[in-house]
């Protein structure tokens, strides 16, 4: 049996996909679990998971499209396994450009992660990726109606809980 010691030319195209995307799709996995060590893991499972099929995702027309759909699948089949597991972030990730902390941005994350993984996805989806309805039913396998109703019931729950911060850990 012969040891290949060179990369096959499909490890070479996986391997520049990842470099070009590995921040995008970091910042959209730290947004759907809330914390930096669970979406590293969850989004070196979800390559994994990629580069185990990269022959077929290389000829897509937007390999990120099905990373997106994985990371979503991935963290909501974590979720469902550990079931209700409650994220709260203390500290926040960075500092205020004036050197104190945003208390907005960390009312803002709390009322995130507060939500069902399916509403915070759509809010990910919609507000911090940019993406239209119709992409987002793709990404999360679901039809735009779905879409609509839980970004509506997402949106108004953290309205209720940006506008009254003290109640925000309380239902």
């Amino acid at each position: 049996m012969t040891v290949q010691s060179t990369p096959r030319p499909t490890d070479a195209s996986y391997v520049a996909f990842v470099e070009v995307a590995w921040q995008r799709h970091m910042r959209l996995a730290l947004l759907l679990t809330g914390d930096r060590w669970r979406a590293e893991e969850l989004l070196q499972d979800s390559l994994v998971k990629m580069y185990q099929r990269w022959r077929k995702l290389s000829q897509l027309d937007d390999p990120h499209a099905y990373l997106h759909r994985c990371l979503v699948n991935n963290h909501t089949s974590i979720w469902r396994r550990l079931r209700r597991e409650r994220l709260v972030a203390d500290v926040p990730d960075r500092a205020a450009s004036g050197g104190g902390v945003d208390h907005d941005a960390i009312a803002l994350r709390r009322a995130l992660l507060s939500l069902p993984p399916r509403q915070r996805a759509v809010v990910v989806l919609r507000h911090y990726e940019d993406l239209p309805e119709r992409e987002v039913a793709k990404v999360l396998g679901c039809s735009i109606g779905t879409v609509k109703s839980q970004h509506a019931r997402a949106m108004e729950k953290l309205r209720h809980l940006v506008d009254q911060p003290s109640r925000t850990g309380s239902r």
